[in-house]
């Protein structure tokens, strides 16, 4: 067992989450986290209405009776998004830990904090991490360079931002990015986090509702099958390296390519429908990051979690202990 600021004020039993992942944050994934004893976050917007997030919620809870999360990530879109009305499906549903990303939270803080709903916010600065903070955040979970999905334009790889991070912050710190096994675990809180976030490590279980030939295709990855794109738009994004990224990288490189160049490679529809329905690894862009290098076999949820938590309190338990003369 291991007992951090996080699992305290939290009331999570292990320092391990499963954060927001749009198309895979669904009651299948995160009932099981939960009920690992981690704590894992339903995907607001995976749902097309917030009256399809009330039944979602209601199926996790079918699940598990452990706590859980919402993800709420708030970016601007084509088609407006009602955030108001997922905000009030969430409160009024009860769910008591909110994860939110992309825009400032700042409007519904408010909202959130008359409920009594924990906030976390992800980051990758730690600019970012002291505005969310100073916004009256209960943590925020700070995305290194390694990580899936949109790791900034500054490159700055965990070892340093996790460091820096709780070097600087007064809230829970939750360590993201290239984080896949018990020796990260061990590793962030050595730095000064209070808990770890995975992603691509959920992505590669039993209860993921992810075509099993992607699940394993991260088995077969190693830590050099990621590919950053969208650099040139100011977006950066780490995707699996497959065709379509290797496209969307190729064009992108042209002398005056914009973003409509690429935008049919790069649909989201499209890469849904190859990693969720046909299992098509080079049909779409699919979100991974480097610890792929570190994941050789699909296990359950709990194996997952089980694994973590006992690898890490052996690594500090017993093999740093081991290492101290005098």
């Amino acid at each position: 067992m291991l007992e951090t600021r996080f699992t305290r004020e939290f009331g999570i039993e292990h320092p391990v989450v499963c954060g927001g992942m749009t198309g895979v944050g669904t009651a299948p994934l995160i009932g099981a986290v939960a009920q690992a004893g981690a704590l894992g976050f339903l995907t607001a917007l995976t749902q097309p209405t917030p009256e399809a997030l009330t039944a979602e919620i209601g199926r996790v809870r079918d699940l598990t009776d452990k706590p859980f999360g919402v993800n709420l990530t708030i970016l601007p879109t084509v088609k407006p998004v009602p955030y108001d009305e997922y905000v009030a499906a969430i409160i009024e549903a009860g769910v008591r830990i909110v994860e939110t990303a992309g825009a400032n939270p700042a409007p519904y803080m408010p909202t959130f904090k008359a409920a009594g709903v924990k906030v976390v916010h992800k980051a990758v600065a730690v600019r970012h991490a002291l505005k969310a903070q100073s916004l009256g955040v209960d943590a925020v979970s700070i995305d290194g360079f390694e990580c899936a999905g949109h790791p900034g334009e500054e490159d700055i790889p965990g070892l340093i931002l996790i460091a820096a991070a709780a070097s600087k912050l007064d809230c829970v710190l939750i360590a993201s990015g290239g984080i896949a096994d018990g020796r990260g675990l061990a590793a962030a809180l050595a730095l000064g986090a209070d808990a770890v976030n995975m992603g691509t490590r959920f992505v590669a279980t039993d209860e993921a509702p992810v075509h099993q030939s992607v699940k394993d295709q991260i088995v077969r990855n190693d830590e050099r099958a990621t590919q950053l794109i969208f650099r040139e738009f100011r977006n950066t994004a780490r995707v699996a390296r497959n065709k379509v990224s290797e496209e969307i990288a190729e064009i992108s490189r042209r002398p005056g390519a914009t973003f409509d160049d690429i935008a049919h490679l790069a649909s989201g529809e499209r890469g849904r429908r190859a990693v969720l329905a046909e299992g098509d690894v080079d049909g779409g862009l699919w979100w991974a990051g480097q610890s792929q290098g570190l994941i050789d076999a699909v296990l359950s949820v709990q194996e997952v979690v089980d694994s973590v938590v006992t690898d890490a309190h052996q690594v500090i338990a017993e093999r740093l202990p081991a290492l101290v003369r005098g």
